[in-house]
């Protein structure tokens, strides 16, 4: 026999995750407050510079600020893909490059009907000596479909055949209940 509790987390995970209703593949989902459910997820992604389209430069004194927009493609528990308005700092002194901006993810999170969210508050930094990158994504500002939220933990693993920036993520996706519409 199922526990009500238990049978509560499906049927609210059944109810925001769309009509798959599939679990994250890499993790498990947790009742949250309020009638939320958190779903832990992981995955991969590709940068595709090669693409990019850079609006300006300038220099600075230690040397430059770029503005562009580029497109990340996610793979795993986010299936989607982001557009992605960059102002890409870089410092030639100290061998830093940060990355701030906009960017909204369209896709889905393991297995939800399409979403599209914004964040305004990713930061990723990049050490240009060692090629080290790592970065936390916001995505909590809801246009479409499902109302989530989603806080990830980026970290660079290299560069593919193309010579674009590849990454691993995780992190949690909290999809929201009736109790909590418009606590944007």
């Amino acid at each position: 026999m199922i526990a009500s509790s238990t049978l509560r987390l499906i049927a609210v995970a059944a109810l925001f995750l769309g009509s798959t209703g599939a679990p994250a593949t890499s993790g498990r989902a947790v009742a949250g407050t309020h009638g939320s459910v958190t779903v832990h997820v992981a995955g991969t992604g590709v940068d595709l510079l090669n693409t990019a389209i850079v609006h300006s430069q300038e220099p600075t004194a230690t040397g430059m600020i770029q503005r562009s927009t580029e497109t990340v493609e996610l793979t795993g528990d986010l299936k989607g893909r982001v557009l992605y308005h960059v102002t890409s700092v870089f410092d030639f002194v100290h061998g830093t490059l940060v990355n701030t901006g906009d960017q909204v993810y369209s896709g889905t999170i393991a297995g939800s009907a399409p979403v599209l969210i914004h964040d305004d508050q990713f930061r990723f930094e990049v050490n240009l000596v060692t090629g080290q990158e790592r970065g936390q994504v916001y995505l909590f500002d809801h246009i479409a479909g499902p109302k989530v939220r989603c806080q990830l933990d980026v970290v660079g693993t290299g560069l593919n055949g193309d010579g674009n920036p590849t990454f691993t993520y995780t992190g949690e996706c909290e999809f929201r209940g009736p109790d909590s519409v418009g606590a944007d």
